[in-house]
């Protein structure tokens, strides 16, 4: 069984580190805990690992967040992947820091790259593994917030974030998703 996990960010190390990029940084702690390395492989920088006799694709698409879909559905077909295998993983804004949400479908919530995946896909029924990064409570200030590094406490619940979610991922590998749900969701 094959898997496609997709961090979503923005490529360029004038992005590292920033709020907008935590999907980027999941598979880079995923791939570390497991032996892989990203190479730069169209439109994404593209990994393989193994966990209990299961494959993960992982990529982080070079294309922006806002055009993410196009990676996205590449790699799905290239890789024989189906959209039910399919796990997108994302900051977002209406979540506070420490939050997290996992769903099988929805509204890409304003969300950029979620909405560009769903465009390139077609449906919007695919997992998506959101983590709180805060709102900076006016919506002119949403690009800078995004953009910038999180201040000091909030790195710590993010990298505790990346802890819980990595946490679930046998479940979802396992197709127990309501269980790796309610753990995420009921966490304090």
């Amino acid at each position: 069984m094959k898997f496609l996990v997709v961090g979503l960010g923005n490529p360029g190390m004038e992005y590292d580190n920033t709020r907008h990029n935590i999907g980027f940084n999941v598979v880079d702690v995923l791939a570390k805990k497991h032996g892989g390395i990203f190479v730069l492989d169209r439109g994404a920088h593209r990994t393989t690992i193994k966990i209990k006799g299961k494959t993960l694709v992982l990529i982080k698409p070079t294309t922006y967040m806002n055009l993410s879909g196009k990676a996205v559905n590449y790699w799905l077909q290239k890789e024989g992947v189906s959209k039910e295998n399919l796990l997108v993983v994302t900051d977002d804004l209406a979540l506070p820091f420490g939050k997290i949400r996992l769903k099988g479908s929805g509204s890409d919530g304003g969300h950029n790259g979620l909405k560009d995946i769903t465009a390139a896909l077609g449906t919007a029924n695919f997992w998506r593994l959101r983590l709180g990064i805060g709102h900076p409570g006016d919506r002119n200030e949403v690009v800078n917030f995004v953009l910038k590094a999180p201040l000091k406490d909030e790195q710590t619940a993010i990298n505790q974030c990346i802890d819980d979610s990595l946490q679930v991922l046998p479940q979802l590998l396992n197709g127990d998703f309501e269980s790796a749900m309610l753990k995420l969701h009921t966490k304090k």
